[in-house]
């Protein structure tokens, strides 16, 4: 791989203004430069060029003002890093490289990606890695983003669709037949066919589910048209009734056109393929009959051997290869060098291990690839959404028939209205023939919504003892913040990218459901962590991509002009003046400690809140005075901040980590700026990232304290981070619609609005430092974590139920080693020993009862972190403004004292039924 050291270079130009780039000929003319001047400069560059970089220039047919930019970028890195006495096969790729830059900057793109590789004998793999060591316009990182993104999922797809032939095709066939037909055959004219229908159907290159889904329509076509004897079981069996014996096709007849109306009739292959690929047959059956059979009917004319003719499709694909200039994906199947994956990549597939014993029988349990990854994930979604509906269900009809205002009319109309904007966004945004498939996929969004609504308000009656939610139910802002949250859910479920970060390249990736929702992120934001603790399937992976959808909110989504946040503030700072506006971080358990979740089911240990206090105290005892400060009337924003403070403070520690490890005491003085400007000059962070605030903290004070930290190599730091995005640094709003550097905003604006409070460091009195504030752990419980029983080494993971009716196959249910796992550390030969075990675990059980029965009652479940004007209380009506303190109380109380009663009855009822048995 290349070296690093162009990237030191470039990262330069992002806090130091560079000359611009020399302009087009026919543009220096319009600016007074004579045509001579031109030819002078344009001899003079073509003098210094390389032959070598002149010969690659005319074999990829590269424009004039092309070739002359990426040669003045190659001047420019090797003069700074001295790379012009690499080898000839090194200056090659970088040269490749710039000028691939050069093409899209300049939208001249004279060459495809594939023939560019070629010229330069490098990887896609190689080549992305390279330029991701240069800093480039954000064009340019689009361009290769996409590519990127496309060659993963080819890259996937032709794996799968190789082993799964292997799977389906005999490669010795005892038939006459298999010197006209054989696997090769089929395998070729699939991947050819398969291309052609995905550029057809699909607008999204980067869709995995729906292509994946394409490829099995094209799979169980060509196995329709296969001998027999070309076929292993089951696919040989489930053929058979469709082709009978093996016949003569006819010739000079369009036979996709012929076959077409068996193919509608027929779906017992696809069925077949579904079941060993544990796909949702439904799904796949539209896929086919909206899709597929149409696309069938544009194939070429048939080879005499009844199979489309291959030279036919490939011409087809050459036409698209050419017309997208990308990566021609036909040679995977010649398993060419350009298209191969880095060597660690096939190592990271998660293999079975053998059994040890060679006399068992194997059980054949398929690898990790990416496509199995996104099937196992989706099947984990079904087996939450079996048992549900789409529709109300009864005990969500009974909450609706108690409100003061009937819900259930606007809440289905809502849902309707809706789904029909979800379907059209949708089938615009992947492909029109897509429709259907938006369809299904909101239709999950919809029982995700009503199971959540109902798990909600079943904790918000136990929290309150009331059923009348009238207010909250008649909310339209919590009602469609909810169902952005549940489809968000679903359409990360079909990503193939919800174990990485966000994905902002992709048409439906997050926020594009706030877009179709016209919604705005700082009300999504408030039903997140609600949404999270009132599901408790979710799984491990959806839970963190929420949590990513959440940090984005707050780094930059909430903070745009158009965000009820901005007025929010301002409200509060009205109210409250600015000295009360904010809560200092040292108080903010006292602050926020009665506004958690309702689906919190797990209550603090006594004294922990004195505990969190006495800690931010001892760490920051100049902010005393701020322990007085009376909470924000609005829970949102008080909550928000919280968090916004928590992110910036994990952000800014890495970053201190890796630049300011010999000069540790900055990171607090950085942070009391950080925070400093978060709350009280909250209007820098207008249509801004919260990142671009901490790197001008850092660059502010170690400035002012002479501490020798260029800007960019702060920026060079945080590219490593891996939330981060060039764009966060590259392009940053100095005034209303204009944009620059961060170096520019630091200057022009950052320093402007905060010279006086930066120069205060360097005074003999500097201001008090904020507290740092406390990390807890996440406060999202992941359902399958293994909790430990007191008393011994041992753990216990929550068992997941699967019913026998959801048909779902073991493989499924069960992981590799899951399947064979009896044991861990030692070999149980003895009942005693699994005895020892069930009193270990026994025991615990009374441990934990006695101190739940303990002298010490239970904290009363938390609110849903949703406001509401005029929140629900236990006498369904509103919170006067002057009701007392012990008003409140004493209704809490009374709700504490109604759910112990009623868990000490349900104690006393095991009790007596354990003494029955």
């Amino acid at each position: 791989m290349p070296p690093k050291t162009p990237r030191r270079a470039v990262s330069a130009a992002t806090v130091e203004p560079l000359a611009p780039p020399p302009l087009p000929p026919e543009e220096q003319s319009e600016r007074g430069s004579g045509s001579e001047d031109v030819s002078l400069a344009r001899i003079e560059i073509e003098e210094t060029e390389e032959p070598d970089f002149v010969a690659l220039c005319q074999k990829l047919k590269v424009p004039d003002n092309v070739r002359e930019r990426a040669w003045l970028t190659w001047q420019k890195v090797s003069s700074v890093d001295g790379v012009s006495e690499a080898s000839i096969q090194k200056k090659k790729e970088l040269w490749g490289i710039y000028i691939f830059i050069a093409a899209v900057d300049l939208d001249e793109m004279p060459f495809t990606f594939t023939e560019l590789q070629k010229n330069i004998e490098t990887s896609v793999y190689k080549f992305f890695f390279t330029l991701k060591e240069i800093d480039t316009s954000t064009k340019v990182d689009n361009a290769m983003s996409r590519l990127w993104k496309k060659y993963n999922v080819l890259y996937a797809l032709y794996s799968k669709l190789e082993r799964t032939c292997e799977l389906i095709y005999l490669t010795q066939p005892g038939s006459p037949m298999s010197s006209e037909i054989n696997s090769v055959l089929v395998l070729k004219l699939s991947w050819i066919t398969f291309l052609l229908a995905k550029g057809e159907v699909l607008q999204m290159e980067d869709d995995l589910v729906i292509s994946f889904q394409l490829m099995l329509c094209v799979l169980d076509y060509y196995i329709k048209l296969s001998p027999p004897a070309l076929l292993k079981e089951p696919y040989k069996t489930a053929v058979i009734p469709i082709n009978g014996s093996p016949r003569t096709p006819r010739r000079g007849q369009n036979r996709s056109a012929r076959v077409a109306k068996q193919l509608e009739n027929d779906t017992r292959i696809i069925e077949v393929l579904c079941v060993a690929h544990e796909c949702n047959i439904e799904e796949v059956k539209n896929v086919y009959f909206k899709n597929f059979i149409p696309f069938l009917n544009s194939l070429g004319t048939v080879a005499p051997n009844g199979l489309p003719e291959v030279e036919s499709l490939s011409k087809q694909y050459e036409e698209i290869y050419l017309k997208n200039k990308d990566i021609d994906a036909r040679l995977f199947l010649d398993h060419d060098k350009t298209l191969q994956a880095h060597a660690v990549d096939s190592s990271e597939m998660q293999r079975t291990p053998r059994k040890s014993n060679p006399n068992e029988e194997a059980t054949m349990i398929p690898p990790q690839t990416p496509v199995r990854t996104v099937m196992n994930t989706i099947q984990q979604l079904m087996m939450i959404l079996n048992s549900a509906n789409d529709q109300p269900s009864e005990t969500l009809i009974s909450y609706y028939n108690n409100c003061t205002v009937n819900p259930k009319e606007n809440i289905l109309k809502r849902v309707k209205e809706i789904g029909c904007i979800f379907k059209e966004r949708f089938a615009r945004a992947v492909g029109q023939g897509c429709a259907e498939i938006g369809s299904q996929r909101y239709k999950l969004g919809v029982r995700l919504y009503y199971r959540v609504m109902e798990s909600m308000l079943k904790s918000e009656e136990e929290r309150l003892s009331i059923q009348n939610f009238s207010k909250l139910l008649n909310d339209n802002i919590f009602h469609k913040s909810l169902l952005a949250c549940a489809l968000e859910v679903v359409m990360a479920t079909y990503s193939r990218s919800t174990s990485q970060h966000l994905d902002s390249g992709t048409d439906l990736s997050f926020p594009w459901i706030l877009n179709v929702l016209n919604l705005k992120a700082f009300d999504f934001y408030k039903v997140i962590e609600s949404f999270i603790k009132a599901e408790s399937n979710l799984t491990r992976e959806m839970i963190k991509h929420l949590e990513r959808c959440e940090h984005r909110i707050m780094e930059s989504l909430a903070w745009r002009s158009d965000s009820p946040l901005l007025d929010l503030i301002k409200q509060s700072k009205d109210r409250e003046g600015s000295a009360d506006h904010l809560e200092s971080t040292c108080n903010v358990s006292q602050a926020f400690q009665s506004i958690h979740t309702a689906a919190d089911i797990s209550p603090k240990r006594r004294g922990s809140t004195a505990r969190v206090n006495s800690t931010a105290n001892a760490e920051a005892p100049a902010a005393l005075p701020f322990q007085t400060q009376k909470p924000m009337k609005s829970t949102s924003l008080s909550l928000f901040y919280k968090k916004v403070y928590r992110l910036a403070y994990l952000r800014l520690n890495t970053l201190c980590v890796r630049l300011l490890s010999d000069h540790p005491e900055l990171e607090h003085i950085i942070w009391t700026l950080f925070q400093h400007t978060l709350q009280n000059e909250y209007e820098l962070m207008r249509d801004r990232h919260l990142d671009q605030i901490m790197m001008c903290s850092m660059y502010g004070i170690c400035k002012v304290k002479n501490i020798d930290l260029k800007f960019k190599i702060i920026v060079t730091a945080y590219k490593d981070l891996p939330h981060a995005v060039q764009e966060t640094f590259k392009r940053v709003l100095i005034r209303e619609e204009e944009y620059d550097s961060i170096i520019v905003f630091y200057n022009s604006v950052f320093m402007q609005r905060l010279k006086t409070n930066i120069l205060q460091y360097a005074s003999t009195r500097p201001p008090a430092l904020s507290p740092i504030p406390l990390i807890p752990r996440s406060p999202y419980k992941f359902s399958n974590s293994p909790l430990r029983i007191p008393g011994g080494n041992i753990y216990i993971s929550p068992l997941k139920s699967y019913k026998i009716s959801e048909g779902l196959p073991l493989s499924a249910k069960m992981t590799p080693r899951s399947r064979i796992l009896v044991s861990i550390g030692e070999s149980f030969g003895t009942s005693e020993k699994f005895q020892k075990i069930n009193q270990m675990v026994c025991n615990s059980e009374r441990v934990l009862k006695r101190s739940a029965e303990g002298s010490h009652p239970p904290k009363p479940l938390k609110k849903l972190r949703f406001d509401v004007e005029g929140t629900d209380e236990p006498d369904g009506s509103k919170q006067l403004a002057g009701e007392s303190k012990f008003q409140q109380k004493l209704a809490e109380m009374t709700s504490t004292r109604t759910r112990m009663q009623k868990q000490k009855t349900n104690d006393s009822t095991d009790t007596s039924n354990k003494e029955e048995k």
